[in-house]
């Protein structure tokens, strides 16, 4: 029996990183799978664009929030009790969202969803910190990038087949169905990777000390703002760019997801690219090559807005765009984690707000001037790029030796 035992539990931890990645999955199938069924979710509930686009907003709101709570009570009472309550509670709101009768009630619903999606992302990264350093640390964060474009791509493919036969309700249920799916197989792999011993001690002061560390961390703090202003360029498109794409320039749902779908594969395979030469070449300068593919795209954008460009070069901008923040993700969630593994969870959680939570804010800005134009998109996007590389070049720049060198050296 014993050793029965053993090799059930050999046997999981083996599995245990793909868990990870799986859990990944979370934000992205809750932002991308109803997507394609944003604009007639829009026309049903009689809502506005910029009103419907808070569905999004309150999605992204939600998932930073959750992380900032989940992260600290992680390090202090284990990745695996959190977890769960998370996937459990994530299960309930997507089936509250379907059954929302009006878009008030549905962008709460797609808050607490947030909410409950942000405990997964968050152990997700705590845990990966639990169990690698070093360089095989920057390839498992490549490998969450891959997925999390994966998972963008599966998303809205999934959702433009699925509204061919289901309402965007339906769309909710299927996510419930999804969650149920990860909780059994969670029940089944999951071991806690935080033993009792490594746990942080004392209760919310203890916390606020350590966010009082990070942010004292200028490399931390640059690595974790040049994120956040990046993926408030990326959650700009992806609440925009359904808009652009089919009311603008006429797709259809399934072109759109086709669109989309292409856009997520740049992300998929330059995140897993960006995770590389972070690990071969370097930390600093992959995140700047990110930084600038990224900016190339929101100047595309721009460009489209400011004057009318054919579909091609919207789609070429909307990839570099997405391909650039994938680069970049590696080595910035290495730069922000490596030196913290006692309060990885608290790091994390600090480096998710900051995605999802400036995200959130940059979202609804796309739709200001309505449906019908890409201009605000350009700007929103071109604007947080630049605004990313100053946090970078201006914060994580210092005389002493390259932190990433000792990172890569520790493995």
């Amino acid at each position: 029996m014993s050793a029965s035992i053993a090799s059930s539990r050999t046997g999981s931890s083996r599995l245990l990183p793909s868990l990870l990645l799986l859990l990944t999955v979370f934000g992205p199938i809750s932002m991308d799978l109803y997507l394609p069924a944003l604009p007639a979710l829009t026309r049903e509930l009689g809502a506005a664009t910029s009103v419907a686009q808070l569905t999004v907003t309150a999605c992204l709101v939600g998932l930073a929030l959750g992380q900032l709570v989940a992260g600290p009570l992680s390090d202090r009472f284990g990745r695996r009790g959190i977890l769960m309550v998370g996937i459990v509670a994530y299960i309930v709101v997507s089936a509250l969202c379907a059954a929302s009768p009006a878009v008030g009630l549905l962008i709460a619903a797609r808050l607490a969803q947030g909410l409950a999606g942000g405990v997964g992302i968050v152990v997700a990264q705590a845990a990966g910190r639990d169990i690698y350093s070093g360089g095989a640390l920057i390839r498992f964060y490549g490998r969450l990038t891959v997925v999390g474009g994966f998972a963008a791509i599966v998303g809205p493919l999934l959702g433009g087949a699925l509204n061919t036969v289901v309402d965007w309700r339906g769309l909710f249920i299927f996510l419930a169905v999804a969650g149920a799916a990860i909780l059994l197989v969670t029940l089944m792999l999951f071991r806690e990777t935080l033993p009792v011993g490594q746990r942080v001690t004392g209760g919310w002061s203890h916390t606020l000390r350590d966010y009082r560390t990070l942010l004292a961390d200028r490399v931390f703090l640059g690595a974790v703002l040049s994120q956040g202003l990046l993926y408030a360029a990326l959650f700009a498109y992806l609440s925009g760019a359904t808009f652009v794409l089919q009311d603008i320039y006429g797709l259809s749902p399934q072109g759109y997801a086709l669109a989309f779908g292409l856009n997520s594969a740049g992300f998929m395979v330059f995140g897993y690219l960006g995770g590389r030469a972070a690990e071969r070449w370097s930390i600093s300068g992959t995140l700047t090559v990110g930084i600038v593919v990224a900016g190339l795209g929101g100047l595309g954008l721009l460009a489209s807005g400011i004057t009318p460009l054919p579909l091609w070069v919207v789609i070429v901008s909307l990839f570099a765009l997405a391909s650039g923040v994938a680069i970049s993700s590696p080595p910035a969630t290495t730069l922000a984690l490596a030196e913290y593994p006692r309060i990885a969870g608290t790091a994390s959680s600090l480096l998710g707000m900051v995605r999802f939570g400036f995200g959130g804010i940059s979202a609804p800005l796309v739709g200001v001037a309505g449906a019908l134009s890409i201009l605000p998109l350009g700007i929103v996007t071109t604007v947080s790029v630049v605004l990313a590389g100053a946090a970078f070049l201006l914060l994580t720049r210092r005389p002493s030796p390259r932190r990433e060198d000792a990172a890569i050296l520790s493995a």
